[in-house]
């Protein structure tokens, strides 16, 4: 759904969210300088338009994002000059490069299965360099899940409104369809619509464990108070 035509609006959407990037990303560079102090270099997947990004590479001497759309990865590298930018996807990830870092900030929901997750993880780990650390954010968990759960968001952007709309059903015991609405109303464009829906799995935490495990690292689960939902952490 992240066409050019409808990348800055979901980045205007999301960037003026209730919703703490600066704060989340101090949080998660506070979990990885307290098991590795001398980390240096950070490799971040599924950066979409680089919120938490551009604040992440403030603390680190080299950073990179990796995402599946390109008009993301475009926005991401007008807001980060420095870091280095490449198209890919989480699930298969090979940079041919280990970092001391490793983030994916709520893209696992978009995984289809326990099998995806196992490869994600994995993917992740693989590019830790010893010790690294790798920081993981969830979304809901089964028992978490509100069926029906309808989101709105409302946005004012000079000559511009936006409002997005999202209602999210339940379709299977941990598989979500959320449908996604965008109305632009424009000054000199009139009013714009595009609704898309997505696919999303709800994980539990038995699975998240065992996907770590089966990358061969321990994970322990964090409630951050940045983060809404808290994040999964591992070393190698």
């Amino acid at each position: 759904m992240y066409e050019s035509t409808y990348v800055d609006v979901y980045d205007l959407v999301m960037r003026n969210r209730p919703k703490d990037y600066e704060k989340e990303a101090a949080s998660v560079v506070e979990v990885i300088r307290e098991r590795n102090g001398s980390a240096r270099s950070l490799l971040d997947v599924a950066c979409g338009t680089g919120l938490h990004l551009r604040y992440l590479a403030d603390a680190f001497d080299s950073v990179e994002g990796v995402d599946l759309s390109p008009d993301m990865l475009a926005l991401a590298r007008k807001r980060i000059p420095r870091a280095t930018f490449s198209q890919g996807d989480m699930r298969t990830l090979d940079r041919g490069a280990k970092f001391s870092a490793v983030t994916c900030l709520f893209a696992i929901p978009h995984l289809s299965s326990e099998k995806e997750l196992k490869k994600t993880v994995r993917s992740l780990v693989d590019h830790l360099e010893p010790g690294g650390v790798v920081v993981v954010e969830p979304w809901f968990t089964p028992e978490q899940f509100l069926p029906g759960y309808i989101a709105s968001d409302v946005v004012k952007d000079g000559d511009r409104v936006v409002h997005r709309l999202s209602h999210s059903v339940l379709v299977g015991p941990q598989e979500v369809k959320m449908t996604i609405h965008y109305a632009v109303a424009e000054t000199d464009r009139g009013i714009r619509n595009v609704t898309r829906t997505v696919d999303m799995t709800l994980f539990t935490d038995a699975q998240y464990e065992e996907a770590f495990r089966d990358a061969g690292c321990a994970a322990e689960f964090l409630p951050l108070p940045a983060f809404t939902r808290g994040v999964w952490v591992a070393q190698r």
